[in-house]
């Protein structure tokens, strides 16, 4: 073999994308020493897509304090891209679930103020291109919250700002823009975003994501009608209502924020990364690209990683080898999609945790013995 792409995604709490690929890379090099290799952290828009983009193109990360969900400082960052142009921020970074106890969770109080922290800091950096992730988020305010530190004001009917949370939303009776950051005039933004759900509703924000945030039933209606009373608000102010669109529902209804105010564009996450990292000139004239992610079971062909590089890949009929933790038994639909065979690194039954730590030793033992595989069927 003279030129392999290895484009995995992380191993979520165990290894980065960036860190899989030198693993696989080392089995490799055992058998094809004299190999190119082409080594492109991959991620899908979720967790691990500022360390991807910023690895693949020369870009570095800023950490900063923000508001957490609860309004408590926590410490967050984005991503720079190596174009200097370019910032990406995961909304989990500064809004995410990790930063509250599960006993803590209440999406009625969370608030996004953190993530619209995060964009004024790239914005007073001078970033005017910026990619939002969702994803993760702890909260069902709509993205009041971030547009709240981004200069929207939000006011209840004594012309006071509303509280922060998802629950306050019922009070909204006015909103006011004018004092929106003036750079966002100037500032696209791209929302990586692999959820089509609207914002109300059976399949919305509150009613799907709400109960892994912490909503009791109780909760949950409140929110709707929180949501509800929002959307009604913002009609009613003018604005375009958005609330039946595509992703409107992402990251507790920050979707339906970011298309009503920012004019954002939504696209699936491993399309912007593919893009980001020019995958598909990356693999052309491969003789042959492995992928991977943590686990790769029927889901994985609704917008995760190995699916989009493998996509890529057989745009010129390249084959595809997917790498991962652990594999369900409905795997072999991947398939279909573009992956000729998938693999588990796994030598023996394990526990999770040891799983975790042999990750990197597991992941370069079965790229050797892959590797050998290849080499013994004459794959020079």
């Amino acid at each position: 073999m003279k030129k392999i792409v290895i484009a995995p995604d992380s191993f979520k709490e165990s290894l980065t994308a960036l860190e899989v690929a030198e693993a696989v890379k080392q089995g490799f090099l055992a058998v094809y020493p004299d190999a190119e290799y082409r080594l492109i952290p991959m991620a899908d828009g979720g967790e691990g897509t500022v360390e991807a983009l910023v690895a693949v193109t020369g870009g570095n990360i800023v950490h900063t304090r923000v508001t957490g969900p609860l309004g408590n400082p926590v410490e967050a960052h984005y991503g720079v891209l190596g174009d200097g142009k370019t910032a990406v921020i995961e909304m989990a970074s500064a809004s995410g679930l990790h930063h509250v106890a599960q006993e803590a969770r209440d999406p009625c109080m969370a608030t996004s103020r953190g993530t619209g922290e995060l964009i004024r800091h790239a914005l007073d950096a001078g970033l005017r291109h910026i990619i939002v992730g969702l994803g993760g988020s702890a909260t069902n305010d709509a993205g009041v919250g971030m547009l709240a530190s981004l200069g929207a004001k939000f006011r209840d009917a004594q012309g006071n700002e509303i509280a922060d949370g998802g629950a306050a939303l019922s009070n909204l009776k006015s909103i006011d823009i004018s004092g929106l950051h003036p750079a966002m005039a100037d500032c696209t933004f791209e929302v990586a975003c692999d959820v089509d759900n609207p914002l109300l509703g059976d399949r919305g924000a509150t009613a799907i994501f709400g109960p892994q945030k912490g909503a009791t039933t109780a909760q949950a209606a409140r929110l709707e009608q929180a949501l509800t009373h929002l959307a009604d608000v913002i009609v009613a102010s003018g604005f375009a209502d958005q609330r039946e669109k595509n992703g409107a529902g992402a990251a507790g209804g920050m979707g339906f924020g970011m298309m009503t105010f920012m004019d954002a564009t939504f696209r699936p996450g491993i399309d912007i990364v593919i893009e980001a990292t020019r995958l598909k000139d990356a693999v052309k004239g491969a003789d042959l690209v492995i992928t991977g992610e943590g686990r790769i079971d029927s889901q994985t062909i609704f917008g995760k990683t190995p699916i989009g590089v493998a996509r890529t890949a057989k745009i010129y009929d390249i084959p595809v080898i997917g790498l991962a933790g652990s594999i369900s038994e409905d795997v072999a639909v991947v398939c279909d999609h573009g992956i000729d065979a998938v693999f588990s690194i796994m030598p023996r039954v394990m526990t999770l945790q040891e799983a975790f730590a042999e990750a990197e030793q597991n992941l370069t033992f079965t790229a050797r013995n892959i590797a050998t595989l290849l080499a013994m069927k004459g794959a020079k």
